[in-house]
């Protein structure tokens, strides 16, 4: 299974912001993880469709926007005509998951379900075959620069394990606290795309993109 990074613009400088984009693009980021809070879902407020429009000249490459808001279904559109390819949204934030997927697939965005570190997996299986990403969130949703959550390797190995079984090649992301010290124990668990934000940006960019390129090619 392809092997990918996402960096999140949520760590880069925003005074740069689009120059950040297209430097991790140049480096060879093959995503833009682009997240969104409301403040309400999460406590912080980050930025919404106009950034995103704003940023989606800068790059061609997949805009994988994490919905961190209540009841996302009703920005769908909005964030589809803002340049959106990935549409990810929180169990925990949808009253009805299912109609909620249906609606970001009828839009023509590939669909992805996160779940918080202590939601058991379990509550995805009814809908594994309906979305093209799991979002196994590593530490508590609403801020950068948090320390991995140990525990929720497992639960990376639980739905790689899940999903193998019913024949799925879904793919598994995972976002908070990954390093370069630490992503080759979340590849080797089973997850395939790999959200780094302070370990990206926090530096030159350029290489820490590279660095983590690399590490995705050994693994």
């Amino acid at each position: 299974m392809r092997r990918i990074l996402a960096p999140s613009v949520l760590a880069a400088d925003f005074k740069n912001l689009g120059r950040a984009v297209e430097q991790v693009d140049e480096a060879g980021a093959e995503y833009i993880h682009i997240d969104v809070m409301d403040g309400m879902f999460v406590p912080s407020i980050s930025f919404g469709m106009p950034v995103i429009k704003s940023l989606r000249p800068c790059t061609d490459k997949v805009f994988d926007v994490h919905m961190m808001v209540e009841e996302p279904g009703r920005y769908a559109e909005d964030m589809k005509a803002a340049g959106a390819d990935l549409l990810c949204v929180h169990q925990e934030a949808c009253r009805h998951l299912d109609r909620t997927i249906q609606q970001i697939r009828s839009l023509g965005m590939k669909a992805g379900v996160a779940v918080n570190p202590a939601t058991p997996v379990s509550v995805l299986d009814c809908i594994l075959d309906q979305v093209d990403m799991i979002l196994i969130m590593s530490v508590n949703p609403g801020f950068g620069g948090q320390k991995f959550i140990p525990y929720t390797l497992e639960k990376v190995r639980q739905v790689r394990s899940r999903l193998d079984s019913l024949g799925l090649e879904t793919d598994i992301q995972i976002d908070g606290g990954i390093t370069l010290d630490n992503v080759s124990q979340v590849l080797e668990a089973g997850a395939n795309i790999i959200v780094a934000g302070s370990a990206v940006f926090g530096g030159d960019q350029e290489k820490n993109t590279r660095a983590f390129m690399e590490k995705l090619r050994i693994v």
